[in-house]
């Protein structure tokens, strides 16, 4: 499954990425990371799943049948 988002912990003004995930293990993710909060593994905070963009410029070739792919 290819990755579909950006997983962060939002604590106050502070952002933290804390890794990628797709949509099929979204949920599971976000179960472990409140275990890890609970635990005091990890900062306590708002989880935040926002969508991945694939980005193309001068220095990144993109060929489009890779998008389809995303």
């Amino acid at each position: 499954m290819p990755p579909e988002f950006i997983v962060s912990i939002k604590v106050k003004d502070e952002e933290y990425m804390i890794g990628i995930t797709c949509t099929g293990h979204k949920n599971p993710f976000s179960e472990k990371l409140q275990k890890l909060q609970t635990e005091g593994k990890i900062p306590k905070g708002v989880i935040q799943f926002s969508g991945l963009k694939a980005v193309g410029t001068d220095c990144i070739r993109m060929d489009p049948d890779d998008l389809l792919q995303l």
